[in-house]
């Protein structure tokens, strides 16, 4: 059985899995960084090398402290102070699919059920060589870089071309979708002679950081993935959980390629679509996960000062410049611009997605009314969206700022802070959900297709379980004695045209010499 097959932990299967999927997975994300990086032009402040690891660092929860000297305004010893929280997540997106992919995949060969032991194997194989090798950016992560703010010609960037006084911040996106940086691209204009300037992953904050988040990524691809083994007694999730949650992350991947798409349309018909093209590379789920949200009516707070104020989209900067102290809804915006509406059109026919997708890939016994299929696609959508939503909030909170103190007196000051309301979003979340799922689900049983995607781990298929991941065919006709020779008598063979006779018996072997005549 397959539980039996998983009795025994394979340490050679797991190291190799582990190694795999690390590997890979951080060879995507560093090469998306690195391309990103060169895109938007900030390999021409400095090694490209040294950058790619801190944004790679950045993008599984880590944090860089960037530091320097800075001579402006005609005065000497002034220093710069930058925060940066904020994580690119098109780097850790690609991360996190290469890493789920791999570790999903390494699971078919143990067969329709694996042991908790293997699988907690697996699991903590992977999370810890994950974090030793974010251990390996923090030591690569540093570097100090000369910039001539004049050669730069950073003040003659457009909006939200300019790069970080470290030089990787450049590289930021600015999680609203348009822009490629997060702090101010005009202190070129402040720079009259050079900037020396460095950057530094911290590694304790990464490495908590790297911990929570594979381990994050693996929980989610565990419950999203349909058709991967868990462990006996673990089965309640194939029917009741997998559905919901693989069908709402199929709509943010959806929405994620949409945004992509948006960038690419907009690349087009620009004097600088490498630019465009490498924000989106680095930035892209920033700007539409903080869409779907914001869509769906989740308050925002923020405050945006100084030059950065100018880096956010309109209407988002007008708002926060007029009125930072009201939160930042789709209706205030809508009063700037009635086109925001369209954003909450959009964001409501996502959700009824995820609740057909729900709802073709929930399983409905026989005799269940359309009323209590859809009331169970209301329930489970609705639990998985309240606790979805805050993790979007939550990861496309946005927090930078940078001042420019001259011997200790504040000269300079701009900063970004936009926080969305998670209480409100589990709420919402709950809200929406349930009405999706319910929709969804008269939608998809009005139509036919209610259940008629289910995986089979959720029918309940244990069929062959020692032959794991494969599933002899069924046969193409039923057997029939006329035209089965096997099932025939030994009589009736003299009747087959090309047999003349009953088969004769073999002849005896002859005997020894001394009994022959």
């Amino acid at each position: 059985m397959g539980a039996k097959q998983s009795a025994g932990i394979r340490w050679g299967d797991v190291v190799v899995a582990a190694v795999a999927a690390v590997s890979w997975a951080l060879i995507a994300m560093a090469c998306i960084a690195a391309l990103g990086l060169h895109l938007l032009g900030a390999d021409s402040a400095g090694s490209l090398g040294p950058m790619a690891a801190a944004v790679v660092a950045l993008a599984v929860g880590g944090s860089v402290s960037p530091s320097g000297d800075v001579s402006a305004f005609g005065l000497e010893g002034a220093e710069a102070h930058t925060a940066i929280d904020i994580a690119p997540l098109g780097v850790g997106l690609v991360g996190a699919l290469v890493l789920a992919l791999i570790f999903l995949r390494s699971l078919r060969g143990t067969g329709v059920v694996i042991s908790g032991g293997e699988l907690a194997a697996r699991v903590g194989a992977v999370a810890a060589l994950f974090v030793a090798m974010v251990g390996g950016l923090a030591w690569v992560g540093h570097d100090v870089i000369t910039i001539d703010g004049g050669a730069l010609g950073l003040g003659e960037l457009p909006d939200g071309g300019g790069l970080l006084p470290d030089g990787i911040a450049d590289s930021l996106p600015d999680g609203l979708g348009d822009i490629g940086g997060l702090l101010p691209d005009r202190l070129g204009d402040l720079v009259q002679a050079e900037a020396s300037v460095g950057f530094t992953v911290n590694a304790g904050e990464s490495l908590a950081g790297g911990a929570g988040w594979v381990l994050g990524v693996l929980a989610i691809a565990l419950l999203a993935s349909r058709r991967a083994p868990l462990p006996r007694g673990w089965e309640v999730l194939h029917r009741v959980v997998r559905p919901a949650v693989s069908a709402l992350v199929s709509v943010v991947l959806v929405a994620v390629l949409a945004g992509l798409a948006a960038a690419a349309y907009a690349a087009v018909g620009d004097d600088n679509p490498q630019r465009i093209a490498g924000a989106a590379l680095l930035g892209a789920p920033n700007g539409v996960w903080l869409a779907i949200p914001l869509g769906l009516f989740v308050p925002w707070d923020g405050a945006a000062t100084g030059e950065l104020a100018k880096l956010l989209p309109d209407p988002l900067d007008e708002l926060l410049r007029v009125s930072a102290q009201q939160p930042v809804t789709v209706g205030r915006l809508a009063e700037l611009d009635g086109r925001v509406w369209l954003l909450a059109v959009a964001m409501a026919l996502l959700m009824l997605y995820a609740g057909v997708l729900t709802a073709v890939r929930t399983p409905r016994p026989a005799g269940l009314g359309a009323a209590g299929f859809a009331g169970r696609c209301a329930l489970r959508l609705g639990v998985v969206a309240a606790v979805a939503l805050p993790l979007l909030v939550w990861l496309t909170g946005v927090s930078a700022g940078a001042s420019l103190s001259v011997l200790g007196v504040d000269a300079f000051g701009a900063g970004i802070e936009l926080h969305g309301s998670a209480g409100t979003a589990l709420l919402l979340g709950a809200v929406w959900g349930a009405g999706a799922g319910g929709l969804g689900a008269v939608l998809a049983c009005a139509s036919g297709a209610a259940g008629g995607r289910v995986a089979p781990p959720a029918r309940g298929d244990r069929a062959y379980p020692d032959l794991g991941p494969y599933t002899p065919s069924p046969g193409y006709r039923p057997s029939h004695d006329e035209t089965n020779p096997y099932l025939r008598s030994a009589d009736a063979w003299y009747g087959a045209p090309t047999v003349t006779g009953p088969p004769l018996p073999p002849p005896p072997p002859p005997g020894p010499p001394s009994d022959r005549p």
